[in-house]
C-alpha cells in the first residue's frame, strides 16, 4: 500500500534543487558563449586542452566529473524505482511512455536530415535536460501544477536512463576485454558488500574508483561506472516516513551530491563544452544536416513525441492524465523536454569525437533547439497558468 507521505519531502527537495541549478547551468552556458566569442577564446581553448596528469583538463571534466553527475543520476533512479514517483507501474507509464515518445521522435527526425556518417548521432536530440527544464519552470512558480513538476522530473529520469543504455550500446567501441573482466569482478564485489549488509560508503566509493579507472581503460565510456555504482548503494524503502529522516546509503551519498553537482559539476561540464566559436566557423556550419537535425529533433521531435504519446497512453486508459493539469499545459511541459543541454552535448562528444566542426555543428543545433523550445514552452505555460489562475481566482469569488 503506498502512503500519500513516503516520498513527498524527496521529491520536493529534487525538484527544489534541480530549479535552483537549472539557473546557474543557463548562466554557465551564456558564459561560455561569451568567452569563445570573445578575445579569450584562445585561451579558454589552452586551458580546456591542457594536460593535468595522464589527461586534458577537457577529459578531467567529460570523463571525471561527469561520473559523479552519472553517480547522482543512478541513484534517483534507483530511489525513484524502489520507493518514488516510478514505484508502480501505474505511475511509471504516463511518463514512461512520454519518454519513450520524446526519444523515439527526436531520433528519426534527426535521421531525416542526416546520412552515412553524421547519422551515428541520432541520439544527440533524445534526451531532456532535467535541471535547465526544472529551471524554466521554477521562473513560472504557481503556474505549473505540482502534477506537471512531478511528471517532468519522472519523465527526464527514465530520459536519463534510456540515454546511459544508449551511450553503453552504441557509443562504445575497441573493448579491451582483461579490463573489462576487472571491472566485471568489480561489480560482484560492490553486489558482495550489498548482500552482506555492508552500511559504511567508503567501501563502496573506493571499489567504485577502481571501477571507473577499468571501465576507461576497457573502452566503454568511464562515466558508466556512476550509474553501476549507484545501482549497488544499499537503500532502505521509507514507506510511511518522510525521506529526510532515512540514513541508508543512498539516501546520505544522494543528499551529499545533490548541490555539488548542480551547483559545480553540471555548470562546470556547461562552461567548458557550451563554447562555440561562431565567429570563426565556416558559414555553412549553420544550415548544415547536423545542425538542422539536432534543433529540429528537439523543438518539433520532442513535443509531438512527449504529447502525442502521452496524450495516446491517456487515452487508451494505460495512464491517468496529471490531476489540476490541462492539455495546454501538458504541451508547454512537452515543449520545455525538448530543452536538451548536458546529455545532448555530452553524446555528441560520444559521438563526433575527431571532428570539431561537426561537434560545433551539433552544439549549435543544441543551443538553438533548446532555446526555442524553452522559450515557447515558457509562453505557453505563462499563458496557461495565468488563465488557470484566473478560472480559480473566479471560482473562489
Amino acid at each position: 500500500m503506498y502512503h500519500p507521505h513516503a516520498h513527498p519531502s524527496a521529491i520536493r527537495r529534487f525538484l527544489e534543487a534541480q530549479s535552483s541549478a537549472g539557473i546557474v547551468l543557463m548562466g554557465a552556458a551564456v558564459a561560455a558563449l561569451l568567452i569563445a566569442n570573445s578575445p579569450l577564446a584562445q585561451d579558454y581553448a589552452a586551458i580546456l586542452h591542457a594536460n593535468v596528469g595522464p589527461l586534458s583538463l577537457e577529459h578531467w571534466i567529460n570523463d571525471g566529473l561527469m561520473t559523479i553527475f552519472f553517480l547522482l543520476v543512478g541513484l534517483e533512479i534507483k530511489r525513484e524505482i524502489l520507493d518514488g514517483q516510478l514505484s508502480t507501474w501505474p505511475r511509471r507509464a504516463l511518463p514512461g511512455v512520454a519518454a519513450l515518445g520524446g526519444m523515439i521522435v527526436p531520433a528519426l527526425i534527426y535521421l531525416g536530415f542526416n546520412r552515412g556518417s553524421t547519422a551515428i548521432g541520432w541520439a544527440i536530440p533524445a534526451a531532456t535536460d532535467i535541471a535547465f527544464a526544472l529551471g524554466v519552470i521554477a521562473l513560472l512558480g504557481r503556474r505549473v501544477p505540482g502534477s506537471l513538476r512531478i511528471f517532468l522530473a519522472a519523465l527526464a529520469i527514465i530520459d536519463d536512463l534510456g540515454a546511459v543504455i544508449i551511450i553503453a550500446a552504441f557509443y562504445t567501441s575497441g573493448l579491451s576485454l582483461p579490463y573489462l573482466a576487472g571491472a566485471i569482478l568489480a561489480i560482484f564485489v560492490l553486489i558482495g558488500f550489498n548482500c552482506f549488509g555492508v552500511r559504511r560508503l567508503s567501501p563502496y566509493l573506493l571499489v567504485g574508483l577502481l571501477l571507473w579507472l577499468l571501465i576507461l581503460w576497457s573502452g566503454l565510456h568511464a562515466t558508466l561506472a556512476g550509474v553501476i555504482l549507484a545501482f549497488a548503494i544499499p537503500m532502505e524503502r521509507t514507506p510511511g516516513r518522510s525521506d529526510a529522516d532515512c540514513d541508508s546509503p543512498l539516501h546520505r551519498l544522494e543528499r551529499a551530491l545533490q548541490k555539488p553537482v548542480g551547483f559545480i559539476v553540471v555548470p562546470i561540464f556547461g562552461l567548458a563544452n557550451a563554447g562555440v566559436p561562431l565567429l570563426g566557423l565556416p558559414s555553412g556550419a549553420l544550415m548544415a544536416p547536423v545542425t538542422f537535425g539536432a534543433a529540429a529533433g528537439l523543438i518539433f521531435g520532442k513535443t509531438i513525441g512527449v504529447f502525442c504519446f502521452s496524450s495516446l497512453a491517456v487515452r487508451m486508459g494505460i495512464a491517468d492524465f496529471p490531476a489540476h493539469a490541462t492539455r495546454i499545459q501538458m504541451l508547454g511541459i512537452a515543449l520545455l523536454c525538448g530543452i536538451g543541454f548536458t546529455m545532448s552535448i555530452f553524446i555528441t562528444l560520444l559521438a563526433f569525437p575527431d571532428s570539431p566542426l561537426l561537434q560545433a555543428q551539433a552544439k549549435i543545433g543544441i543551443l538553438t533547439g533548446s532555446f526555442v523550445s524553452g522559450l515557447i514552452g515558457f509562453a505557453v505555460l505563462h499563458r496557461a497558468g495565468n488563465v488557470a489562475l484566473h478560472a480559480s481566482g473566479d471560482m473562489a469569488e
